[in-house]
């Protein structure tokens, strides 16, 4: 049986030792990402993936975009969070940073408090119940008093990203990860019609923005596409003032695209939790 037959198996319960599963996702992630000369330049960013709280890798792709271009008020803002212990800035907040969360279902607020609590008492997490469309987000953004150059923005509402993140045009974060659909490939041109009171079904393909229609917004907004998850859920933008040879060109869907490996997925050891802690 090959590996990849192994790792579908596996997302399939085919398999249910958790020992096995974790040992075939860290084969094919040394043979295929690790050891392939398609990462091996330190420009680019596929390599540095490592997960703590992010669904796939991208803790550790924002950890090397924060090393390279700097992050001068440890600000950030992210929505869709859901209980915030499967999301790209939780791992932030744990390094000292303070930010916003945004979320449209009470339930994960209330799961949020009760984990990061101490953080909202402390003034360094804001938390907001909203459903996020592109007339309200600004408004949202004010409401929270997000810094206008905040230094990341997450973004990942299933559904209109593109919108929304169009509609921030009042807002300058020095580096943006957005979810994008991977089901259009690296060179369609495809963005889900914008309908405010959408909801993803979480099974089909209906949703979202291709990475390609991602690239030229970026651009259109005065960023640059620098890089994918290798999982292929995220797309990474950086403000183009900050760019310089930092990256690894070409900065285009073409050459950063990533496909659908969504067997990947993964837990590391024990389910994430969080808590009070200090930083010494």
């Amino acid at each position: 049986m090959g590996l990849l037959t192994r790792l579908r198996d596996i997302r399939q319960n085919t398999l249910k030792i958790p020992a096995l599963q974790a040992a075939a996702v860290a084969d094919y992630l040394e043979t295929h990402l690790y050891r392939n000369p398609k990462y091996a330049d330190p420009r680019g960013l596929t390599r540095y993936e490592r997960q703590t709280y992010s669904q796939g890798g991208e803790d550790g792709i924002i950890a090397e975009i924060v090393r390279r271009i700097g992050a001068p008020g440890k600000t950030f803002a992210e929505f869709g969070v859901t209980d915030g212990l499967e999301c790209n800035t939780a791992f932030l907040l744990a390094q000292g940073w303070r930010g916003t969360w945004i979320d449209g279902d009470r339930r994960y607020l209330k799961a949020i408090a009760r984990k990061f609590g101490f953080l909202m008492d402390e003034g360094k997490l804001k938390v907001l119940h909203a459903f996020i469309t592109r007339e309200n987000i600004e408004g949202l953004f004010r409401e929270a008093q997000v810094p206008t150059e905040l230094d990341f923005l997450s973004i990942d509402i299933d559904g209109n990203d593109y919108w929304v993140w169009k509609a921030l045009s009042s807002y300058r974060p020095r580096a943006v990860v957005i979810e994008y659909n991977a089901f259009f490939g690296p060179e369609a041109r495809w963005v889900m019609r914008y309908n405010p009171d959408h909801v993803w079904n979480r099974q089909g393909t209906y949703y979202g923005a291709s990475l390609k229609s991602l690239e030229l917004l970026g651009r259109e907004m005065g960023y640059t596409l620098v890089g994918a998850s290798f999982t292929c859920t995220n797309a990474f933008f950086v403000r183009d003032d900050l760019v310089g040879d930092h990256f690894l060109p070409p900065f285009t869907s073409e050459a950063l695209y990533e496909p659908p490996r969504y067997f990947l997925l993964r837990r590391n050891g024990h389910a994430s939790d969080f808590g009070p802690f200090e930083i010494r």
